[in-house]
């Protein structure tokens, strides 16, 4: 692909959105992030607040500890964390740098009802709005369609900023420029220099905190079973899930809004390569062509939803392997086809130290797809949701989980909230 190319400059912008670092789960770090950031527009502390939010974003905040939160969960916690400690310059890192002390005045804040939660019905996927209160005066801001997409900034009935609407709603470049064909094109043409930055970052920060994983209790250690029986490639992704997902405050770099599946897309073929002894350039372009196939996947999926979002980043890995033990355009088709037709449908019932496992078990599926893809063994159109291009059967994914499993999300909701 020439540099000079359109879409050559849409998928470096893709990369650069999509591969940036975050503290913590992406949803409770999104409501503190907003809370964060209502609080500065208010220019105090506020007396209480009022949290709106999408079932999707109860979901993912339901269960996952938050990072300098101690043991506290859920909306509320994050909401109060981001109120009063959180530094929304930071962006998805906002917890970070709490001060000393905010803990504990969160704890009091949430035994006196300080804040209130309700669900946003029949709204976006991922949909957020939060009012605080002081004095007198209120401020109201508005996130919507992406973690850090803040669509709408208020303070006492003013309107301080309201974003334009766009096309896709979310802030990002479009991705419909993205197809498996001009992601492998890019991956072996492109200026490592334009794309060496965000992933050595990505290296750096899944490896380390993959490795916080594998040395301390985190979760139920998933990471550690699969390191003791020898499965390095599965070990270290799921443990970087245990860690994050247990409150432990290393950042991810994320992929499509998610550290599970940037730690997915990453952490098994960084593994891979060393095992490998495969020189370090190689290495970068086969990140490239993993996380661009885990968004390509995810984008017809939609940033949250009832499909499991590691089964898009582990497919990624699985073409990158392919890709690094030297298989062609035709065996990374296949190893998407050989992935996508075993593994999709395993549900997304929420962020919680469980992700873990789901990784472990996406990877299981995608080392399978590339060791077929290798043989030139791929499933058929025609069996189940396989369809006669992996362009077409990339569709039929987002359709089913855009679509078919809408009821599911509806019922999984309506479960854990109950």
């Amino acid at each position: 692909m020439n540099r000079t190319d359109k879409d050559y400059q849409k998928y470096i912008a893709i990369l650069k959105e999509e591969l940036v670092p975050a503290g913590g789960c992406t949803e409770p770090i999104a409501i503190a992030y907003t809370a964060a950031v209502a609080c500065k527009t208010l220019g105090r502390k506020p007396e209480r607040m009022e949290v709106y939010a999408s079932g999707n974003l109860i979901k993912n905040a339901k269960g996952v500890y938050i990072p300098n939160g101690g043991d506290l969960r859920g909306v509320n916690a994050a909401a109060v964390l981001g109120a009063i400690g959180g530094n929304p310059e930071r962006e998805l890192e906002v917890l970070l740098d709490m001060p000393a002390g905010k803990l504990d005045e969160a704890r009091r804040l949430l035994e006196q009802e300080f804040c209130k939660v309700f669900v946003l019905e029949n709204s976006e996927a991922l949909h957020l709005v939060i009012h605080v209160y002081a004095e007198g005066d209120e401020a109201e801001v508005e996130l919507k369609n992406a973690h850090l997409h803040i669509v709408r900034i208020e303070k006492n009935g003013e309107i301080l900023f309201c974003c334009k609407e766009e096309s896709r709603g979310d802030g990002l470049t479009d991705h419909d420029c993205l197809s498996v064909e001009k992601i492998y094109d890019f991956a072996n043409t492109c200026y490592l220099q334009d794309v060496s930055e965000v992933l050595e970052k990505q290296i750096a920060c899944n490896r380390k905190i993959a490795e916080e994983g594998l040395k301390n209790s985190w979760g139920i250690n998933v990471g550690k079973l699969y390191y003791k029986n020898g499965k390095f490639l599965q070990a270290y992704a799921a443990a970087a899930s245990d860690a994050r997902m247990s409150g432990c405050n290393m950042p991810v770099v994320i992929v499509s809004g998610s550290g599970n599946q940037g730690a997915t897309a990453s952490l098994p073929v960084i593994l891979f390569a060393e095992e490998k002894g495969i020189e370090h350039e190689r290495l970068l372009r086969a990140l490239t062509l993993s996380n661009l196939i885990a968004i390509h996947l995810k984008s017809g999926i939609g940033r949250l939803s009832a499909y499991c979002g590691v089964v898009c980043a582990a497919t990624g890995s699985g073409c990158a392997m392919t890709y690094l033990d030297g298989g062609s355009l035709e065996q990374i088709e296949q190893t998407i086809t050989n992935s996508i037709g075993t593994s999709s449908g395993m549900v997304c019932d929420g962020a919680k130290p469980s992700c873990a496992a789901k990784i472990a078990t996406s990877l299981e599926g995608a080392i399978m797809a590339h060791e077929l893809a290798m043989r030139h063994q791929a499933f058929r159109p025609g069996e189940g949701i396989v369809m006669e291009s992996v362009e077409e059967t990339i569709g039929a994914v987002g359709c089913m989980a855009s679509e078919g499993m809408y009821e599911t999300d509806r019922v999984i909701l309506d479960l854990m909230t109950k």
